[in-house]
């Protein structure tokens, strides 16, 4: 990593607060762009993690992820210069826009499975994908488009062997994860399946009091859809759930595949939009035995 760049970003404000870094919004003075500085706290991360990240960012090049544009040092952190998201977190977007559709979810998980798909294709595995770390772009033409960022976890598998350490919150970790045993490129897809479930009802399938019962959740599979979160979700949706949330990594379909499920093609499912009274508070969603209160066999 370089000490210093040729134009250094000025006046920062605080964008996104992280476990390890901050990313500031600001004025890069070369190219006169608005640029995110991703600042990583030196006593926090070593720089062997950090020099692992801007590797992968260098060689990624994907719409629907997030780009680097640069790098410099500090006395007291790590700085990488990237690709600024105008439109901010996915999840505040979504909030401050209202009228949430399950065309519009599939929309933007086409966009995920797109950045995922790239990803897996060089055999990257992201480790890392919950909703924090998706943020929206828009368009020449208006259009939002969700890219994929913070690649501090992520790892090229040249081993089918390599087990990956939990860091943060297990809340959207895959069962694999959660019990040290070895990832694979699915691991992403079942981040992708808590993640979808988020979005089509505001409530988290396993997430608990603590890290402890969440971990127990996500390894006995607990997970339900209740009728206040879920009213107005179609079958298919729940279905695509269902899909990605499989304990068994080999069971769980390839990025590609989940591409060419009909409900992301269509982006309408049965047709029907989420219920408009659905409640956004991200807590844990108890069984209730109704409207799909089972999961569908996915062990």
């Amino acid at each position: 990593m370089c000490k210093s760049m040729l134009h250094k970003p000025t006046n920062l404000f605080l964008f996104i607060r992280g476990r390890f870094s901050v990313v500031k919004r600001c004025d890069h003075r070369g190219t006169k762009r608005t640029v995110a500085v991703k600042q990583v706290n030196k006593k926090l991360m070593r720089r062997d993690r950090v020099t692992q990240e801007l590797n992968l960012l260098q060689r990624l090049q994907h719409p629907c992820i997030v780009s680097l544009m640069d790098t410099y040092e500090t006395p007291s952190s790590y700085a990488l210069v990237l690709e600024m998201a105008d439109q901010g977190r996915l999840l505040d977007y979504i909030v401050s826009w209202g009228n949430l559709t399950e065309e519009k979810v599939a929309c933007y998980l086409r966009n995920v499975l797109e950045a995922l798909h790239y990803l897996h294709n060089c055999r990257i595995v992201h480790l890392d994908v919950k909703p924090e770390n998706l943020l929206v772009a828009h368009t020449a033409s208006g259009q939002p488009t969700v890219k994929l960022i913070d690649f501090g976890d992520a790892v090229q598998l040249n081993s089918a062997h390599y087990v990956h350490p939990l860091l943060g919150s297990p809340e959207f970790a895959s069962p694999e994860l959660v019990l040290g045993e070895p990832v694979s490129l699915t691991s992403d897809l079942w981040s992708l399946g808590v993640v979808t479930y988020v979005l089509l009802s505001g409530a988290s399938p396993f997430l608990d009091e603590s890290a402890e019962e969440t971990c127990l959740n996500i390894c006995r599979l607990d997970f339900s859809f209740p009728r206040d979160y879920f009213q107005g979700v179609s079958q298919a949706a729940r279905d695509f759930v269902c899909l990605l949330l499989r304990t068994d990594p080999g069971r769980r379909p390839p990025a590609g595949l989940c591409l060419q499920e009909p409900w992301l093609q269509a982006g309408l499912g049965d047709g029907r939009a989420r219920a408009e009274g659905s409640q956004w508070c991200f807590c844990r969603s108890e069984p209730t035995g109704v409207e799909g209160g089972e999961p569908a066999s996915t062990s």
